[in-house]
């Protein structure tokens, strides 16, 4: 946002010579020097990855490598409201003549251009950009015409962490230039803490230099106004809580005989009736007091009706924060560095290779992952009408279906979840239908039913559900 500001003044102007003389003058921190990050700022999960070309998502020989090792721009997963976050972080921008200013913004365009189409959250790491690494106005001038309104529309929030008086004074100063719409995006962010108020700050990879510079200015206040830490400690979990508690435990909480939870049950079960037409959905974000409450619903017991809330993406957004905010992922910890090197596996041994790297999933994963699935096979089969394909969908679903044990996610790492949940949804019948057998006999219990009992369950299931609707409108 400070970029199109500065942009403004200076076409309002009218010149380059009094703005840009000025703005080169200020120095944006006091600490002029640009120390290299320190490693271990860096994501455990994407240090995992190293047929991925170290801490670059990108092969050597491609054409932004050069841009996208320095990890100025990153992908973390969603927020709490459902949109995808986009990391800029300042102080990995390397001095002036060090970088391709140009490349960088068609970097940016590129990354941005996958999820521009879904609503987005963008998180601008200021500290560390100085008079030696911040671009020039020209720079700015090129963004500003290069991110047109197909990359505006859906950004949903800008939050510009530890801003300096330098952006407080311009924004304020010259907010009556941008539009009033865009202008409320804006947010300040002036502690690390305060972004638990957004996202899970623990799926963020933060540089240790923003870390150490967090902690400065939190020591130098008073002990009665120091905030609290970045990520607070989890909270005993409620007598009937849905929302971060491990499958096993929800097995007991309203999960059904095969352990699917009643979140998900609820979500999938009114998208199947109500959304599978909706354009965009898994796209859109909700309203954010509404998410707020239907969580905290879940949470006390209340019983939540969809239909009556009728908002086929609050139900998708609450289906995508439960994956999210599961202890541990839907496809455990255990399958994560198989999953991020599946694109070492040739085609033709695909479904083979997942079906047996799916046996080890426990029960309730197992079950929850393929009641998922072919849900989302529904939607996929809707995309003429509402554009997910299987390739959109994974780009949404990958992030809320597995993360490192850090918890952190990187474009290294988020790039081959997203393949392989692609791959996934192309191969379900295949997976799924051929590996029934292979789950009955390792657990010895019940078996998943033939693709014939499974069409004959699932439109007794719609009968029940459609009975359990008309029985709700009627009371």
């Amino acid at each position: 946002m400070s970029s199109d500001l500065l942009v403004d003044l200076h076409d309002d102007l009218g010149g380059d010579d009094s703005p840009s003389a000025a703005l080169d003058q200020l120095k944006l921190v006091q600490d002029k020097q640009w120390p290299p990050d320190d490693p271990v700022s860096l994501s455990k999960s994407a240090s995992d990855i190293k047929s991925l070309g170290g801490t670059s998502h990108l092969p050597w020989d491609d054409p932004f490598y050069d841009i996208a090792r320095h990890q100025i721009v990153e992908v973390a997963g969603d927020d709490n409201f459902g949109r995808k976050v986009i990391v800029f972080n300042a102080c990995r921008m390397p001095p002036q003549h060090q970088l391709d200013h140009h490349k960088l913004l068609m970097y940016l365009k590129q990354t941005l251009d996958k999820y521009v189409e879904s609503d987005y959250t963008l998180i601008y790491f200021h500290h560390g950009l100085t008079s030696e690494n911040k671009p020039s106005l020209s720079w700015l001038r090129d963004a500003y015409r290069e991110f047109d309104r197909k990359y505006k529309k859906n950004i949903k929030a800008l939050y510009i962490v530890h801003p300096t008086m330098f952006i407080r004074t311009i924004l304020i100063l010259f907010k009556p230039i941008i539009s009033f719409k865009f202008g409320r995006k804006i947010n300040y962010i002036n502690y690390l803490s305060e972004l638990e108020e957004i996202l899970k700050c623990d799926q963020l990879v933060i540089p240790n230099r923003v870390r150490e510079y967090d902690d400065k200015i939190r020591l130098s206040l008073k002990p009665s106004v120091v905030p609290g830490p970045i990520s607070p400690p989890r909270s005993p979990p409620l007598p009937f809580q849905q929302f971060g508690v491990p499958l096993p435990a929800l097995r007991h909480r309203a999960a059904d005989s095969e352990g699917i939870p009643l979140v998900m049950r609820d979500t999938i079960g009114y998208l199947q009736e109500s959304g599978l037409k909706t354009e965009g959905i898994f796209r859109r974000s909700a309203n954010v007091s509404l998410v707020k409450e239907v969580k905290q619903k879940y949470n006390s017991g209340e019983a939540v009706s969809f239909s009556q809330l009728d908002d086929v993406h609050l139900a998708a957004v609450i289906l995508k924060m439960f994956l999210r905010e599961l202890p541990e992922p839907l496809l455990t910890y255990q399958l994560y560095n198989d999953i991020v090197n599946f694109h070492n596996v040739d085609t033709e041994s695909q479904a083979e290779r997942i079906r047996n790297m799916l046996t080890s999933l426990p029960e309730e994963n197992y079950a929850s992952l393929r009641f998922l699935v072919q849900f989302l096979a529904q939607v996929s089969a809707e995309s003429e009408v509402n554009k997910m394909t299987n390739a959109n969908l994974a780009v949404v679903f990958g992030p809320n279906l597995l993360w490192g044990q850090d918890a952190s996610m990187t474009l290294s790492a988020i790039g081959p979840i997203n393949n392989f949940t692609r791959i996934l949804l192309d191969l379900h019948q295949e997976v799924f239908i051929h590996d029934s057998r292979n789950r009955a006999d390792a657990y010895g219990q019940h078996k998943y039913p033939d693709a014939e009992t499974e069409k004959k369950s699932y439109f007794s299931d719609q009968n029940l559900r459609f009975f359990y609707l008309y029985v709700c409108s009627c009371v």
